[in-house]
C-alpha cells in the first residue's frame, strides 16, 4: 500500500499528464476538446483512477464528453501508462465534475445580496 504523499503525488502526475493530452489534442475525438480535468483520485490498490472533468459549456456536454473519453479509454490509458511508471496500472473511470457549475451559481448569488445591499444602502 502506497503512502498518503506518495499516493497524492500519483493522483497529481495523473492530473498533470490528462491535462496536457487534453491541451495538446492528443486525443483526436472532437467530443473530447475543450475540457478540463478537475481532479484524479487512484485508489490505494491502484486498481482504479477516478477521473472528474469538465467543460465551460457545463453539464449540457456532459452526456457527450463522457462517451468521447469511455470510448477513448484504452488510447489514454496506454499513453498514461507510458508516461507514468507504476507496477500495475490502474483502469480509468471518467466522471463529470458538477463544482465548477455551482460554483458559479454561488458566486452569482452572492453578487445579487451585494447589489440587493447596495440600493438598501442608497
Amino acid at each position: 500500500m502506497p503512502s498518503p504523499m506518495r499516493l497524492s503525488r500519483i493522483n497529481d502526475r495523473f492530473q498533470q499528464e490528462l491535462a496536457m493530452m487534453f491541451a495538446k489534442n492528443e486525443v483526436r475525438d472532437h467530443r473530447v476538446g475543450g475540457i478540463t480535468v478537475t481532479g484524479v483520485s487512484v485508489d490505494r490498490e491502484f486498481s482504479y483512477a477516478e477521473i472528474y472533468v469538465s467543460a465551460v459549456e457545463g453539464v449540457s456536454r456532459a452526456k457527450e464528453v463522457l462517451q468521447g473519453l469511455e470510448s477513448a479509454t484504452g488510447f489514454i490509458r496506454k499513453t498514461l501508462s507510458d508516461r507514468i511508471e507504476l507496477r500495475s496500472f490502474p483502469r480509468l473511470r471518467f466522471h463529470w465534475d458538477v463544482t465548477p457549475e455551482k460554483a458559479d451559481r454561488i458566486e452569482q448569488l452572492i453578487a445579487s445580496i451585494h447589489d440587493e445591499d447596495k440600493k438598501r444602502n442608497k
